[in-house]
C-alpha cells in the first residue's frame, strides 16, 4: 500500500515538473518571438530605401576616400551609430588612418555590449565598407549596391540587436559595428582596424581592457546585398550568398539554412560563389574580411554577387530591390542571433 502511494506521489511530482517545464519553455519561446518581432518591426522598405538613397545621392558624390563628400557620409553614419546607442570606442566613433595616395581615411566604429550583467571579453565584428569610387572623369559613381546596401544592412542589424538588448536579451559576445573606409584603396581601412586590434590600441568602452586578436570570435562582412540581378537560379530573386562557412565551428556550418527554414524566409541560399571553387576562393579575398582571414580569425562574407551594374554610373537605388534586401537582413539577423 505504501509502495503504491509512493509511486503515485512520484508520478504526480514528475507530471507537475513536466507541465512546469513545458509551460516555461513555451513562455520562453513566445517571449523570444515577441522580441524578434519587435526588432524586425524597426526595419521597413521605405526606411531602407531612404538610407541607400542618401549614401548614393549626389551629396555624397560616390563616397571617394578622402573627399569632402565622403566625410558627409561618415558624419551621417556616425549620427546613426549615436542614435542607435552604440558606445564610442576610446571616446570617439571615428578612427582616422592614412589610406595611401595622399588620402586620410575615416573608419566609423561603435560597440554594443553583449551581456546585461557581467562584461564579456569576447567580440564579434560586423562590418561593411561605405566608400566607393567617388567621381571619375567628372562622373559620379553612386555605389548604391556597392556598398550603400551593405552599410544600410549593417546599420539595420545594429538597430535590431540594440532593440533586443533593450528588451532584455543578452549575448555571450559584444558586437563591434564598423563602417570601413578605403576598401577601394586596397582595403586599407580594414587593415587599419586590424593593426589597432593587433597593437592593443582599441579598448572596451565598458571595461577599459584592450581588444586583442584572441578575443575576436568572428568577423562578419556585408558587401553588395541589394541587387537581384545575379540570381543563383532562374526566377529566384530572393537569394543570398554566404562565403567562409568553412572557418566556422562544424556545428555552425549549417546554421544559415536552419534559420532560413526556422523563421519562414525560404530564401535561395548558396555557400559558394555560383558553384565554382576557384571563384569562391578568389571572391572570398576581395573584400574587408581578407585581413581577418589572413590572421586566422573566422570570417564570413554576405553578398548578392557582382552584377552588370557593379562599379558603373548606373548603380543607383532604382536598380535595387528593397523587399529582398529586407529579407536578407532578416536572415543575417537570425543567423547572428544564434551565433552570438
Amino acid at each position: 500500500m505504501q509502495t503504491k502511494r509512493r509511486k503515485k506521489y512520484i508520478v504526480s511530482v514528475m507530471t507537475t515538473f513536466m507541465a512546469f517545464f513545458i509551460c516555461m519553455t513555451s513562455f520562453a519561446q513566445e517571449s523570444s518571438m515577441v522580441q524578434h518581432s519587435a526588432a524586425k518591426n524597426l526595419i521597413w522598405e521605405k526606411k531602407l530605401e531612404r538610407q541607400v538613397t542618401f549614401l548614393s545621392d549626389t551629396i555624397c558624390q560616390g563616397r571617394g576616400t578622402g573627399s569632402r563628400a565622403s566625410k558627409e557620409a561618415a558624419f551621417w553614419i556616425e549620427r546613426e551609430f549615436r542614435k542607435t546607442g552604440l558606445l564610442k570606442i576610446d571616446s570617439t566613433y571615428t578612427k582616422h588612418f592614412f589610406a595611401g595616395h595622399g588620402h586620410i581615411g575615416h573608419n566609423i566604429m561603435g560597440m554594443l555590449p553583449g551581456s546585461l550583467k557581467s562584461p564579456k571579453d569576447r567580440y564579434v565584428i560586423v562590418g561593411a565598407h561605405y566608400d566607393h569610387l567617388g567621381m571619375l572623369d567628372g562622373k559620379i559613381y553612386p555605389g548604391a549596391d556597392a556598398n550603400a546596401s551593405g552599410v544600410t544592412a549593417m546599420l539595420s542589424l545594429a538597430q535590431m540587436f540594440s532593440s533586443m538588448r533593450t528588451l532584455g536579451k543578452g549575448y555571450d559576445s559584444n558586437i563591434i559595428f564598423v563602417a570601413f573606409d578605403a576598401k577601394e584603396l586596397s582595403m586599407t581601412g580594414s587593415q587599419a582596424v586590424w593593426r589597432m586590434i593587433k597593437d592593443g590600441d582599441l579598448h572596451d568602452p565598458v571595461t577599459g581592457e584592450s581588444i586583442t586578436p584572441e578575443k575576436i570570435m568572428l568577423m562578419v562582412n556585408i558587401d553588395q546585398v541589394g541587387s537581384t540581378l545575379s540570381p543563383l537560379h532562374n526566377n529566384r530573386p530572393d537569394y543570398l550568398i554566404m562565403l567562409g562557412t568553412h572557418s566556422l565551428k562544424h556545428s555552425d556550418q549549417g546554421l544559415l539554412e536552419y534559420c532560413n527554414r526556422r523563421y519562414g524566409l525560404y530564401m535561395d541560399i548558396a555557400l559558394d560563389y555560383y558553384g565554382s571553387k576557384n571563384f569562391t576562393d578568389v571572391f572570398y579575398t576581395l573584400s574587408d574580411q581578407k585581413i581577418f582571414v589572413q590572421n586566422r580569425i573566422p570570417a564570413v562574407l554576405f553578398t548578392s554577387g557582382i552584377t552588370m551594374n557593379t562599379n558603373k554610373t548606373w548603380d543607383t537605388v532604382e536598380n535595387l530591390d528593397m523587399g529582398v534586401l529586407k529579407k536578407r537582413i532578416y536572415l543575417i539577423y537570425h543567423w547572428l542571433d544564434h551565433i552570438l
